[in-house]
């Protein structure tokens, strides 16, 4: 007995419900022209996920059913095809939830399975999470039954018991399936994307397998959707835990598995794509945040600016390997205090990338500025206020260049600056995409090596001058300026970082732990007071287990201190 199962590990759009029903349609034809008889699709691929409020529109449920009846009718005279398509959908016991003067029809987190033209099973998803950017039990009702469908044939036809992502981190959804006849579990998922993910997915999924005794499928999805990025890397696990199958990270594929039978036992037989670095998922995800967010959205291209220092150098970098050096534009705005070397280094960047290169001095602006408040400052020492009219006034010179042209403007702020509100409203923040928001400083500059060692989509190698990473970082907004002068040492500031905003560990613990308690309040302390610039700060791509967005909901006022 041999089943061949294709996951649709595709890119979907969220709200495009007939472009993604048309390409689940073209996967499965392809599948079943090579021989495959279960396509499965990831979590909510009919929609994309997250669709958010969405889901509270009755019209977006029904765009839904339509598009999944599409597929269904599309499909019907394949014979012997399965397909399992994730999709929203009301609940069949109609309206359960009562406002002051609305009926809410309950809704569920779903998977529809289609065979010969109809849906012969629906299962909706019984745990539904509710932490970092998770918000389902916002939108969904608790499903309470399992799901158990033939896939194949004759001799080749096997049980599946169906679960979605977050019923396979329990016992008792599997557990259920398999007692319901089961043979082989599936798992169909959008799990967003943080460094090390992939690789508790698989434990976690080995886990449940050696539990059941079951070999299982993961079928994920790929693609960036605002501030998430989902990196594929569907897998198969044996029923005694072991890997045996792993697709590529962050590439659409059709990831084939055979299932066959032997001695009443099923083995999965599939390729295995080798374990990727940390920084090379890193730097894809990065880049397809890029590519998705502006593609999806219809910008013509990026605009940034660019300073000679380490944060716009990685920013462009990412940007040309997502976009190409042709949709890609950067602008020089030297201020009275840029150094000859920032400007050598910024050109010298520009001309390695093949990107347009402009320089407009802020000069002119900076002092017609100092003359109009001449007067309300007379006396006054020149202090940030002086520091950030520079980086406001070349945030209104990019925004320009962005209305008139259409580039979305990147900010280059990374989340060591976000942080600690080292970074100005306005200023250095104007923007629509913040593509280095979650990387810490330490990150930044190790990741810019990494880019200078490789070239992973041939766009040059060597791309940062490596005067750029071996610099004293600085915003040079005053003379002889460097970050060092208002911020601890990047080492010390990103490893108090990660211990207390991505790990939740208290002060007295990262005291204990050896940090200096001077250090560490005054950190701490940033980190409270400049809530109210992060709330203002662009979209930006989320590759940490926390990051400041969905992650991260602390309140802009508040008085508590620890």
């Amino acid at each position: 007995m041999t089943l061949k199962i294709c996951v649709a590990q595709l890119n979907y759009c969220v709200g495009d419900m007939p472009g993604n029903a048309h390409k689940i349609i073209a996967a499965a034809r392809t599948a079943y022209e090579g021989g495959g008889r279960l396509v499965l699709t990831p979590e909510l691929a009919i929609c994309g996920y997250a669709a958010e409020d969405l889901f509270l529109r009755t019209s977006f449920i029904q765009a839904c059913d339509d598009a999944v009846n599409l597929v269904a009718r599309e499909l019907a005279g394949l014979k012997g095809l399965t397909v399992v398509v994730g999709t929203p959908t009301h609940g069949d016991n109609g309206l359960g939830l009562r406002t002051r003067s609305v009926e809410v029809q309950q809704r569920h987190n779903a998977a529809k399975v289609l065979r010969g033209g109809r849906v012969i099973e629906t299962y909706a998803k019984r745990e539904l999470p509710n932490y970092q950017v998770f918000d389902e039990r916002r939108y969904f009702t608790p499903g309470q039954g399992t799901c158990v469908f033939e896939a194949g044939e004759g001799d080749d036809a096997v049980s599946i018991g169906l679960l979605i992502c977050e019923d396979a981190w329990f016992e008792e959804p599997a557990r259920l399936a398999k007692d319901s006849g089961a043979e082989m579990l599936v798992v169909i998922n959008a799990s967003p994307f943080h460094v090390g993910k992939g690789i508790e997915r698989e434990a976690m999924m080995s886990a449940r397998a050696q539990t059941t005794g079951l070999p299982l499928i993961y079928a994920h999805m790929v693609g960036g959707q605002d501030e998430i990025v989902f990196e594929g890397r569907s897998f198969a696990i044996q029923a005694d835990g072991a890997l045996a199958g792993r697709a590529e990270s962050f590439r659409e594929n059709a990831f084939e598995v055979q299932a066959i039978r032997s001695q009443n036992a099923i083995e999965l037989i599939a390729n295995i794509t080798p374990e990727r670095s940390r920084e090379a998922d890193l730097w894809d995800a990065l880049v397809l945040g890029v590519r998705d967010y502006l593609g999806k959205n219809g910008f013509p291209g990026a605009l940034l600016g660019l300073s000679g220092g380490i944060d716009s150098a990685l920013v462009l970098a990412v940007a040309v390997d997502a976009l190409g050096a042709d949709k890609v534009r950067t602008v020089m705005m030297p201020s009275p205090y840029t150094a000859d070397i920032s400007w050598i280094d910024a050109r010298d960047m520009a001309a390695r990338m093949k990107v347009r290169y402009d320089e407009i001095s802020i000069v002119p602006e900076f002092e017609a500025f100092k003359a109009s408040l001449a007067d309300e400052f007379k006396g006054l020492k020149e202090d940030t206020t002086e520091e950030n009219i520079q980086a406001r006034i070349r945030g209104v010179f990019l925004m320009a260049l962005s209305n008139k042209f259409g580039s979305i403007v990147l900010t280059t702020g990374n989340k060591s600056e976000m942080a600690t509100g080292y970074c100005t409203l306005y200023g250095d923040m104007a923007g629509g995409f913040a593509v280095i928001k979650d990387l810490l400083k330490t990150t930044v500059f190790n990741l810019a090596r990494w880019r200078n060692e490789n070239d992973p989509y041939g766009t040059g190698s060597q791309p940062i001058p490596e005067r750029i990473i071996t610099r004293p970082p600085s915003a040079e907004l005053r003379p002889d300026q460097t970050d060092q002068d208002s911020l601890p040492p990047y080492e010390v500031l990103d490893a108090i970082l990660e211990h207390y905003m991505e790990n939740d560990q208290s002060i007295e613990s990262l005291v204990a732990a050896g940090f200096d308690p001077v250090v560490v309040e005054r950190v701490t302390r940033l980190i409270k007071i400049n809530e109210y610039k992060r709330r203002q700060a662009p979209v930006g791509i989320r590759v940490t287990h926390r990051s400041f967005g969905k992650d991260w909901r602390y309140p802009i006022t508040s008085k508590f201190r620890a």
